[in-house]
This record gives C-alpha cells, structure tokens and sequence, in this order.
C-alpha cells in the first residue's frame, strides 16, 4: 500500500496533466482522465491521513470523499462521478460529456488537493 507521502505525490503528478488540458480548447482526454486519478489519489492520501481505508474502487472512493467531507474537506464525490463518466465517455465515445467547465473542473482538483496538502503538513509541524 501507498503512504500518504506517495499518494500525495501521485495527485499532484496527475494534477500537472490537468492543468494543461483545461485551456480551450479543453483537451477532455487528459482532463477527465487525470483529472479523474488525481482526485482518486487525494482522497486515498487524505483517507490515509485520518486512518481510513481508501475505498475499494471508484464507488468506495465516492463514499469515501463523502466520509471525508465530514472531516472538514470538500465533498468531491459528485465531481468523482462526473469525471468517471467523463473518462469513460472519451475512452469508449459511447455518450456524451456530461455538463462540466474544464477551467472550473481543473480548478477544483487543484484546490482539494491544496487543501490536503495543507493537511498532511499542518499534521507534520504537530
């Protein structure tokens, strides 16, 4: 299993894909891909912050975001869902997009991931 450190690390790898597919015209492959597996790996590496198991699949990441937001983080599990949709819409090209702003998209995977990283580190400095 990844440490809280790795996962970190792996969403903002991920973020940097992000934030150069959400410029128009949006490149909805690399965004909702990444844009999908950085917000996966947050909300593993906040989980594993505050002792929880990371979810088993992307429902048990939905439920775990949502778990989450009782903790004081953004509730992103609707965005998860809507990213998943996303990803697997451009993948397979078996519907369409569903009603996402890439800047807005982009913006909220990089703030949840800001906030946990100011999570991981306020617990460091204890």
């Amino acid at each position: 299993m990844a440490t809280i450190i790795e996962k970190l690390t792996l969403a903002r790898r991920h973020l940097e894909r992000v934030q150069h597919a959400w410029h128009e015209p949006a490149d909805w492959d690399d965004l909702a891909l990444y844009g999908f597996y950085a917000l996966e790996a947050a909300v593993d590496c906040a989980g594993l912050h505050f002792g929880i198991s990371p979810g088993q699949g992307h429902r048990g990441r939905a439920s775990l975001a949502r778990t989450l937001s009782k903790r004081g983080l953004d509730d992103v599990s609707d965005l998860l869902r809507d990213l998943n949709d996303a990803r697997k819409s451009v993948a397979y090209g078996d519907g369409g997009l569903p009603e996402l702003d890439a800047e807005e998209v982009a913006s909220r995977i990089e703030a949840y991931i800001e906030s946990i990283s100011a999570l991981i580190e306020q617990g460091r400095a204890q």
